[in-house]
């Protein structure tokens, strides 16, 4: 399978290259990627929200009224849920573990699977080199847009580059990540992704 790089203007060179049929190539999988991003969301999450139960508010176990004969609602005690400045019927805890395993072939796979369909519905470009002189925000949105990316992007580059960090940190819907940190959300939720020559043999030799 084979790719067509892209020149400063957005526009098919002559040029292309050569994509892993085990990493580009396969069928997409709607319930594998939906489990691998979910279980990546959830894994960011952390527990850090504590409420009151009924046991930690302020209470009395005083019985407020009898349980017969007065007409109303048998009840036990103020912490009850459904009173006025009672306890939370389920309340969040600092200790909750909202972390998902996934195996990780099974976490490869989604990850071959979204980038394949990325490269169906042409979201995916591959650029020989994307650097920047000098760490200057203008420059850098001036580039892109000049190769037609004005509704968000992400960059995926094979090493750190202070000068194109600095660049494009301050720039809404633009991120820039290196291959070996790109994770399922971050490839679903851009419009456009795009990745220099040795990101994309990074990203084969990461998923074979």
């Amino acid at each position: 399978m084979e790719i067509k790089l892209i020149d400063k203007s957005g526009k098919a060179t002559k040029s292309g290259v050569e994509l892993s049929e085990v990493t580009f190539g396969r069928e997409f999988n709607e319930a594998l990627v939906h489990q691998v991003v979910v279980a990546y969301q959830a894994n960011a999450r952390t527990a850090t929200r504590a409420q009151l139960g009924r046991g930690n508010v302020s209470h009395t176990t005083h019985k407020p009224w009898n349980q017969k004969g007065t007409g109303r609602a048998r009840s036990g005690m103020s912490s009850s849920p459904i009173w006025r400045g009672g306890g939370r019927a389920f309340p969040n805890s600092p200790d909750e573990n909202f972390s998902h395993k996934v195996n990780r072939k099974a976490y490869r796979a989604g990850m071959c699977s979204i980038l394949s369909e990325l490269v169906r519905q042409t979201r995916l470009s591959v650029v020989e080199d994307f650097s920047v002189d000098t760490p200057k925000t203008k420059n850098f949105v001036e580039k892109i847009k000049g190769m037609g990316f004005n509704d968000g992007v992400l960059l995926l580059v094979d090493g750190f580059d202070e000068n194109l960090y600095l660049s494009a940190r301050n720039v809404p819907n633009v991120l820039v990540v290196e291959a070996q940190y790109v994770d399922p959300v971050s490839l679903v939720r851009f419009p456009h992704v795009v990745a220099t020559k040795a990101a994309v043999k990074k990203l084969e030799e990461m998923l074979a």
